[in-house]
């Protein structure tokens, strides 16, 4: 008989296809007992990504694979943890995906991803599934859109998003002399807020934006296209269904950045290319009091929460949060970016219909707040947003919760990780110096031409 729910791990990818790996925990219903090597079409696969040892995750899919199987007579969920840096995910993931024998029924899907994996076949389209369900009506609008295909197909639910935005050190500001209550309303004046912490000689570093290719995504999310929203530009026009060349805002954002470097604002360029310094930012810099300004996303408070990575019982006083304004406060005065992840339903699952059953259970009110607070995520769902616990469980949820409504989300098209490499590449040549804003960006503008075709690019006058 088998174990209504069950964890596989596949710690290899050489053996990551091998569909009957070695079983890592077992985690049985009370009423149900005994042990499977080989699975039926009575059992479900989810497939998930795993942070090292951080098994947060897995716990909480264990509570709902739990009530999902109660509901479900002879059903099993097989919960699969894929252990992984999150590109190495995306690739075990598709490995997985791609063969009828190994694919799982279920997997956890980034919206970074998401229009590559369609592009690839990965993902079957489910419209006629979410018509006919009712909570679908409660997302976000612009979480409903970052789930469809350039067809407006819908392939995902996206059930955990992020915004972005500026955290302050109120401890830092106050050795500096400034205000602890801030919100700049242009990029001026956060360059000149963190000149004055320059200028205090008390220890901290001015500001930090993730930039060049060793910061990754965040470089470019975090970075470069939260200040590029803010202008009268953007990475693609859906009007014309063009990419955007010869774009001022993006000179104007390259820009910046070398004023950051230039003007001593920022850390020192040499270490911006330290992969880890990520974890040495949000972790020890910031909390330190070695860091003024940090523009981040709404979910690294949960690194300071106690139990967590990076306990800092204060945070929630001597932290202060500020929206990213707009470059000389145009309006509608801020800007954020918003990405996130969901659940999918891969081409090759084995019952369509109750994959989508599990996903519905996923997708409980009730499980989705257990899952924002535990994850340390916001909702993309009004419902949600509105639920007392979920408001309560962190004092900058409603905050970051509540600029959902206008967030800009990337473009969604499968080249846009190709596109994202090219702005780390030209933000890279900026910050050593080898070329200027205006040089940087017309490298890009080429790159981006080579990826998308010339006739997929519009030109703007710079």
């Amino acid at each position: 008989m088998h174990h209504a729910v069950r964890v596989t791990n596949r710690p290899s990818r050489r053996n990551f296809l091998t569909v009957t790996g070695g079983v890592a925990a077992a985690l049985p219903l009370s009423m149900l007992t005994g042990c499977a090597s080989e699975r039926d079409a009575s059992t479900l696969r989810i497939a998930f990504q795993q942070f090292g040892s951080d098994t947060n995750l897995q716990r909480w899919l264990t509570g709902v694979a739990e009530a999902f199987t109660a509901k479900h007579a002879g059903v099993s969920v097989e919960l699969v943890p894929i252990v992984a840096a999150t590109n190495d995910y995306f690739t075990k993931n598709e490995l997985l995906m791609s063969s009828p024998r190994s694919c799982p029924d279920v997997v956890f899907e980034d919206s970074f991803i998401l229009q590559s994996d369609i592009a690839a076949g990965y993902l079957q389209p489910i419209d006629d599934l979410v018509d006919a369900w009712e909570a679908w009506e409660s997302f976000y609008p612009a979480s409903k859109e970052a789930a469809k295909d350039p067809e407006g197909r819908v392939h995902f639910i996206p059930t955990e998003t992020d915004t972005r935005g500026i955290y302050y050190h109120k401890r830092v500001f106050e050795k500096a002399g400034l205000p602890t209550e801030w919100q700049p309303s242009t990029w001026d004046d956060i360059a000149e807020t963190a000149a004055v912490i320059r200028d205090a000689d008390i220890g901290a570093t001015g500001m930090f934006m993730y930039c060049g290719k060793a910061q990754g995504e965040s470089a470019s999310m975090q970075g470069l296209e939260m200040l590029l929203y803010g202008t009268n530009d953007t990475l693609y026009n859906p009007e014309t269904k063009k990419w955007v060349a010869r774009s001022q805002g993006f000179i104007d954002a390259l820009a910046f950045y070398k004023r950051q470097f230039d003007e001593g604002l920022t850390l020192p360029a040499a270490r911006h290319f330290d992969p880890n310094l990520m974890d040495a930012v949000q972790a020890t810099m910031f909390p330190a009091g070695e860091l003024g300004i940090l523009i981040d996303g709404s979910w690294i408070s949960f690194l300071w929460a106690e139990g967590s990575l990076a306990p800092w019982p204060t945070w929630p006083d001597d932290v202060g949060v500020a929206f990213m304004p707009t470059q000389h406060g145009e309006a509608p005065g801020s800007t954020t970016l918003a990405g996130g992840w969901g659940w999918a339903i891969p081409t090759h699952a084995r019952d369509r219909d109750l994959s989508f059953a599990l996903v519905e259970e996923l997708c409980s009110l009730e499980h989705q707040v257990r899952r924002n607070i535990t994850g340390g995520t916001l909702t993309t769902r009004r419902d949600v947003a509105q639920n007392e616990e979920y408001r309560g469980y962190s004092p900058t949820v409603g905050f970051f919760t509540d600029m959902l409504e206008g967030a800009h989300y990337r473009p969604a098209f499968a080249v846009y990780p190709e596109v994202s490499s090219a702005i780390q590449d030209a933000m890279d040549t900026v910050m050593v110096g080898d070329k200027t804003p205006e040089q940087a960006a017309a490298w890009y503008d080429a790159k981006l031409a080579e990826l998308v075709g010339d006739v997929n690019v519009e030109t703007r006058k710079a």
